[in-house]
């Protein structure tokens, strides 16, 4: 755990897009989850399932070395990854972008924008609003 001025300070490092390389950690609940990722800062990183394909075995599994990018980070000490690799991705990802973050191809190069926490009412990442959705 970091403070949240040297979470502040790692965030604002961050750019949508930029590729980290990062070994998987752990993958809690397979198909259920997500996976957490060292990517080699102070904080891990974090792939949600919504963004990996539907069948788990085609997940990258715990020791696998692979380049993500950063797709998000609230005020959660946690950076929001998506794998590089499109075998790791959601078969229909171009259409789950377009669909629920539209913005991505524009947000990519850009500054993580810094945001006040997160509230239940008020989602920081658009993956937030959709996982509220379907729950």
């Amino acid at each position: 755990m970091v403070t949240d001025a040297e979470w502040e300070r790692i965030r604002r490092s961050l750019r949508f897009g930029q590729v980290l390389r990062g070994t998987v950690v752990k993958v809690p609940r397979p198909g259920a989850i997500g996976i957490f990722v060292d990517i080699g800062l102070a904080v891990g990183g974090f792939v949600d399932v919504l963004l990996l394909p539907e069948q788990e075995e085609l997940w990258p599994g715990e020791g696998a070395v692979a380049d993500f990018e950063v797709w998000w980070a609230d005020s959660r000490q946690q950076v929001r990854l998506k794998p590089s690799d499109p075998r790791y991705l959601r078969k229909d990802f171009a259409e789950f972008t377009a669909r629920f973050r539209p913005s991505w191809p524009s947000d990519v190069g850009r500054p993580v924008l810094v945001r006040g926490p997160a509230t239940p009412d008020e989602p920081a990442s658009p993956l937030d609003r959709q996982e509220r959705r379907e729950v």
